[in-house]
């Protein structure tokens, strides 16, 4: 679930370009090493603060304020997936992707409910980490693709048909508009993104979205997304 087909800046309202403010939570340096230099190749990523533990990472995000804050899940004194809860919960202005080896239903669960918005692998392509940290920061949903075949084949906990006809009654309540957002929310484009593709403006697009989330009781833009894919809204 990624939106755009490259890898850019974020633009300040000014016209000027101005780097991805990242926050780095992983136990291991070499890790965290690794991570880094990924993301600085892009050119569109800046590494504020790296954080050993799950404690450190909330208070450094709470300093720092980042744009994203891309947390490992198993980590001493506090785990990544309390830690995604309380930055979620006190730093509201900061996305949450996770980064991990573990792509267990569990953790994923608890991470999207958690109000996570990117759920990456280790394991994955460098192009996907970045391509990720830039999604979540412009406020899209970002799963690894492994991940999303997870969620979308065993629906979080099994019973898929069943799923998909829940998911298919729930968006019959949108209007068409809104069904065509939800779709284009699924495909992981932003909402400047998705104002471009329906030639709306974005203002109207944040309330179309808005609206999208209320009626189907819905937290973020991940879980919509998921419901997107389960009724078919988005090609495969």
């Amino acid at each position: 679930m990624s939106g755009g087909s490259g890898v850019s800046e974020v633009s300040t309202v000014s016209g000027a370009s101005t780097a991805i403010r990242v926050l780095l939570a992983d136990d291991e340096a070499m890790v965290r090493a690794g991570v880094r230099a990924i993301l600085g190749s892009s050119g569109a990523t800046e590494v504020v603060a790296e954080a050993g533990d799950g404690r450190e990472a909330v208070e450094l995000a709470r300093a720092h304020r980042p744009d994203v804050a891309l947390l490992d899940i198993r980590m001493p004194r506090l785990d990544g997936l309390t830690a995604a809860e309380e930055i979620v919960r006190t730093v509201p202005g900061t996305a949450v992707a996770m980064l991990t080896t573990f792509s267990e239903g569990a953790y994923v669960t608890r991470a999207l409910g958690g109000g996570a918005t990117g759920f990456l692998l280790k394991s994955g392509d460098p192009y996907e980490l970045i391509a990720g940290v830039r999604a979540v920061a412009a406020g899209a949903a970002f799963l690894s693709p492994k991940v999303a075949r997870y969620v979308i084949e065993q629906g979080l906990g099994g019973a898929r048909l069943t799923r998909e006809a829940q998911a298919r009654a729930r968006v019959a309540v949108l209007s068409p508009r809104e069904r065509e957002v939800l779709g284009l929310v699924g495909a992981g484009l932003s909402n400047p993104e998705i104002a471009a593709r329906l030639h709306l403006v974005e203002g109207t697009v944040k309330a179309y979205v808005s609206a999208v989330l209320d009626r189907l009781g819905v937290r973020n833009r991940v879980q919509a997304a998921i419901v997107a894919y389960e009724a078919g809204l988005v090609e495969s």
